[in-house]
């Protein structure tokens, strides 16, 4: 009977985990149009400054401080590819764990939306 128990409850602490990234991630609800200035800049603010500041620190290159640079870097620096990727000589942010996804797609919505600031 002791057995059972063991068994059951660990049967039942099993069925309690989560498997998918979505459900560790809170969904960032989009709104009609994405913009730089709601919903891009606070991304880039939390995730890529260390690097991405004025002047860019760690041996990059390009600053994501404005809103022109950041969407230079979509339109012209393959941002999205580079946050994308999963190869990890090319992960963002460097030395880091990828983006989530949900992150990710907010910032794909962004350009299918036109870029707005």
């Amino acid at each position: 009977m002791k057995n059972l128990v063991i068994l059951l409850f660990t049967i039942s602490a099993l069925s309690c985990t989560n498997t998918s990234e979505d459900d560790l991630i809170d969904q960032i609800p989009i709104e009609d149009v994405v913009t730089y200035t709601n919903h891009v800049k606070p991304i880039i603010d939390t995730n890529c400054l260390t690097c991405h500041s004025n002047p860019p620190t760690n041996g990059t290159s390009l600053s994501l401080t404005t809103y022109s640079q950041v969407k230079s870097a979509v339109e012209n620096n393959n941002l999205i590819g580079r946050i994308s990727s999963q190869d990890p000589s090319f992960l963002m942010p460097f030395g880091g764990q990828r983006l989530p996804q949900n992150l990710i797609d907010l910032i794909i919505q962004w350009d299918d939306d036109g870029l707005n600031e």
